[in-house]
């Protein structure tokens, strides 16, 4: 600690934001020490701790509570996330499908359009002609609405169904292209 030695007479006085403090009983010998006010420094270190602290909440709070569409198929983890019905791992980007529950906002993920379908045959679901369902579009690997897209029968999917979606008609060409509607009464037939 400094020691700020006076001139001046033992009793304390106000200097220039230090205090004098009458020293004759301290062992380095008599006068008077000029120590530093603190005071206040407690509210200054609160008042700083308390800004830190509701910075950061209201960061958290702007950031965490951002509005996410749930109208919005979510990110799929490639290769860990699993297909609702078949339990496979969904590792095909352009035949993924993700079902969204309009009452629970719950989604679901598949590997294949036919495994969606099933799933909501099998399941019994009440919902089902309310539930938005999202397919990859198999040029793009963009998500399309299922309902609206054009399925090409050609191409060999994650479980052999054989439909790959399209937003448009011309992009599924090459042999027979369908609808949705028609894809779900091939797939009810197909049935496994």
């Amino acid at each position: 600690m400094r020691d700020y030695r006076s001139r001046s007479g033992s009793l304390p006085q106000m200097i220039g934001g230090f205090k004098e403090v009458d020293a004759h009983r301290s062992s380095v010998g008599g006068g008077v020490l000029r120590a530093p006010i603190r005071d206040f420094g407690f509210l200054v270190s609160f008042s700083r701790f308390l800004f830190s602290v509701l910075f950061v909440s209201m960061t958290l709070f702007v950031t965490g509570c951002e509005k996410k569409d749930w109208h919005q198929p979510e990110k799929i983890h490639w290769d860990r996330d699993m297909c609702e019905r078949c339990k496979m791992a969904i590792s095909e980007r352009k035949y993924a499908v993700e079902v969204i529950d309009p009452k629970t906002r719950r989604h679901y993920k598949f590997d294949d359009i036919g495994c969606a379908i099933l799933w909501f045959k099998e399941e019994h679901l009440d919902w089902g002609d309310e539930a938005i369902i999202w397919v990859k579009d198999g040029k793009t690997g963009e998500w399309i609405d299922a309902r609206k897209a054009w399925y090409s029968t050609n191409k060999i999917t994650p479980m052999g169904y054989g439909f790959t979606a399209y937003k448009t008609k011309d992009e599924a060409g090459g042999g027979e292209v369908i609808d949705f509607e028609e894809v779900k009464r091939r797939v009810i037939k197909i049935g496994r």
